[in-house]
């Protein structure tokens, strides 16, 4: 029988080249998923080059292990080896920034009490060389008493002897001496309140650990952190825990004062000490090009231009670069529907394959370039040091809103499509934030929903000129659906901030990191993660959802005379263009027809009195169903219901014209401007997309969240579309 794989937890502070290291240990062969029950992420890889197998976890970066919600638990509960389902590390990689030794050592110290394997790493050995600082990594190793390596993962420096030490200690581990560094009275408390907590640990299972070392730093935790998971942990599983746990840490209190500055004091005045003899300067440590860059890049002024510049460059190469490979994954899927179709005759199957399965994996991979793009772009900002400069220039715009400062691209790359924005929003620590940010990144005015603001202007808004002709109504009006959805934004994120996601306000915790080149083999493992993920985990949604809107389109009704005029259209070779031009207007209203009888049309006509309201009829209403896996839709379903095909777009004369001519029973016309600006206000503000919906649910690991979205989306988009009607019915 094959012995089961080692397990080796890598962790550290946020920077200090985790990422990257991870990805020069485990190449491709990655796994990613979430944690059961919480949104934080999960990545496993194979460690490569080692006699037997190893699988290394990638922990989010975490300046401490004091676990203020669920997610940073369940990053504790890893280290401890007491997370449900999850098997315990037999070592932990504890990565720290070479430059940075002594703030990076706070981390340090509290897993070296977790009493498991450790073996510390110190990355980025080459911006320490160009500041002069000189590293004594035996005597460090001395001083903590578990192995030390030096690398530089960006440059491949030192992995493969990082390799060997990982082998090494696996073969022969070598726990740490638990020797806390807080004072000897704070230890004698905290072991009176696990005489007093009695057995509490076993009858709370592995949620409070079963290791002595495990348990007391959990208890510690709890005593430390007012209000943190840890006290939650302890007083969920023990009734009684609460006011044991308040008795000590008064006890405390009254002898050594402040919790957090006991703790911070004795960990710092720890690291100093275990530094000691470990640090020297060779001649004059400067890093002039790093502040010079740093003075430039987040100047009030000089930064905000530059911020400025990078985002323009930034989307207009999302928008250009992906636009090719959108448009051949378009023609790749009309190629593939005509091979399809001259293979197969007329019938449920080939409408079923060509409009529900070969529509639904377009529909899928349509969002991959601008995905790719994306994070290509996020990675490589990030990787050379840009981004903390990014986060911390808005930071103080952006917390106005409720929001962090990390937010910023995650919003704006949601214009171009909001699919990619909420997987950006992994790059946010801080859960309410990360929650609040994908609540809003719906409202982002996307690229899908351009064709429905183009048609509707083009049909209904006079083209009206200002300025000499410079400024135009039609373009006002443009600006202002893209508009609308940042100004509901902006109350909503407050809004959300200060009900169901509120909490103390986090401070932007950021450590400007080093200025380097980005890791080419870094960055597309990235790009490829997250492409990989989209397609694998919220493609198999999206495409569910594309065929579940197929045959809601297509089901109940007789298609024989639909198929036979599809068969006699596609075989005819001599007949006339007046009869080819017959059959297809009769076909047009054949597909009509069936389309208003079908599920799709049946609710359509069942929520006309609940939309007339907003001055539209059945017709519209379906568009707005129709159009929920991808808001562009309700082009094509428009087309249909009007008898004019599918084949429409947002510029096609004959639909134009068949706008402007509908009519309701009494003759008088569905549409003008009022119920135009309807339409344009409510998908400018509705959750109307499965795809950003699904990958919500994929981003936070529940379903709540999405519905909680639909439902205060769609509320909003039916109030905003009835006043917008009502209102623009009295001018």
């Amino acid at each position: 029988m094959d012995q089961a794989p080692y397990r080796v937890v890598l962790v550290g502070n946020p920077n200090t080249g985790k990422s990257t290291l991870f990805g020069s240990l485990s190449g491709m062969s990655v796994r990613t998923g979430n944690y059961a029950g919480v949104t934080i992420e999960k990545k496993v890889g194979r460690v490569q080059h080692l006699h037997f197998a190893v699988d290394i976890v990638d922990l989010p970066g975490t300046y401490s292990l004091s676990p203020r919600s669920p997610d940073e638990l369940v990053a504790v509960e890893v280290l401890t080896g007491t997370a449900a389902g999850e098997a315990p590390p037999d070592l932990i990689v504890c990565v720290v920034n070479a430059t940075l030794l002594r703030r990076n050592l706070f981390l340090v110290s509290q897993i070296l009490e977790l009493g498991r394997p450790v073996l510390v790493t110190l990355n980025m050995i080459d911006a320490a060389r160009s500041r002069n600082l000189i590293i004594d990594t035996n005597r460090l190793s001395e001083n903590l008493g578990v192995p030390v390596v030096a690398i530089s993962a960006s440059r491949g420096e030192g992995v493969d002897i990082l390799r060997a030490e990982i082998e090494n200690t696996l073969l022969r581990p070598l726990k740490p001496e638990v020797v806390g560094p807080l004072p000897p009275m704070f230890y004698e408390i905290v072991e009176q309140a696990a005489k007093q907590l009695g057995n509490s640990e076993s009858d709370a299972g592995h949620k409070i650990g079963k290791s002595e070392p495990t348990s007391h730093y959990l208890l510690e935790r709890a005593i430390l952190d007012v209000g943190g998971e840890s006290e939650r942990l302890f007083v969920t599983a023990n009734g009684k825990a609460a006011p044991i746990i308040a008795d000590a840490r008064s006890k405390i209190i009254a002898s050594l004062g402040d919790l957090s500055d006991v703790e911070c004091e004795a960990r710092y005045s720890w690291a100093s000490k275990k530094l000691e003899g470990v640090l020297s300067v060779s001649g004059r440590s400067s890093h002039r090009v790093t502040d010079w860059m740093d003075g430039l890049l987040t100047h009030r002024l000089f930064g905000i231009l530059c911020f400025a510049m990078t985002m323009f460059v930034v989307f207009q190469c999302i928008y250009a670069w992906s636009s090719l490979p959108m448009e051949m994954i378009e023609l790749a899927q009309r190629w593939v529907s005509e091979l399809v179709a001259t293979m197969l005759p007329p019938g449920v199957l080939r409408s079923l394959l060509v409009d529900g399965v070969i529509g639904g994996v377009g529909g899928v991979f349509i969002f991959v370039p601008q995905i790719a793009m994306l994070f290509l772009f996020l990675a490589i900002l990030e990787d050379c040091g840009y981004m903390a400069r990014a986060a911390f220039l808005v930071d103080r715009v952006m917390s106005l809103f409720g929001l962090s400062g990390k937010s910023f691209l995650p919003l704006m790359s949601s214009f171009a499509c909001a699919v990619p924005g909420v997987m950006a929003t992994r790059v946010i620590e801080n859960r309410r934030d990360r929650l609040a940010t994908i609540f809003v990144a719906p409202f982002m005015s996307c690229s899908a929903r351009l064709p429905v603001y183009l048609l509707l202007i083009t049909a209904f808004v006079p083209a009206t000129k200002f300025a000499g002709g410079w400024v135009s109504l039609s373009g006002l009006v443009l600006m202002a659906m893209y508009s609308v959805g940042v100004l509901v934004a902006i109350p909503t994120a407050w809004l959300l901030k200060r009900t169901i996601l509120r909490g103390e306000a986090s401070p932007l915790l950021l450590e400007l990191p080093e200025y380097k080149w980005p890791a080419p083999r870094i960055v597309l493992l990235r790009v490829y993660e997250a492409s990989k993920a989209f397609v694998v985990r919220a493609g198999t949604l999206i495409f569910t959802a594309s065929i579940l809107i197929w045959a809601a389109g297509y089901l109940p009704g007789d298609h024989s005379r639909q198929h036979e005029l599809q068969t006699l259209i596609e075989s005819s070779q001599d007949d006339s263009a007046v009869q080819m031009d017959s059959w297809t207007a009769e076909l047009r209203f054949e597909s009509a027809t069936l389309l208003e009888r079908s599920l799709l049309g049946k609710m359509g006509h069942a929520i006309e009195p609940l939309v007339k309201p907003l001055g539209w009829d059945w017709r519209i209403g379906i568009g707005a169903i129709a159009s929920f896996p991808a808001r562009e839709v309700i082009i094509a379903t428009l087309g249909t219901v009007y008898s004019l095909g599918g084949e429409v777009d947002e510029q096609d004369e004959g639909l134009i014209d068949a706008l402007q001519k509908s009519t309701w029973p009494d003759g008088s016309p569905v549409y003008n401007v009022p119920v135009a600006l309807s339409i344009m206000v409510f998908f400018a503000l509705c959750a109307q997309c499965a795809s950003t919906l699904i990958v919500m649910k994929r981003e936070t690991n529940s379903w709540k969240w999405p519905m909680m979205s639909f439902a205060y989306m769609t509320t909003l988009a039916y109030i905003g579309a009835l006043l917008t009607y009502q209102i623009g019915m009295r001018f």
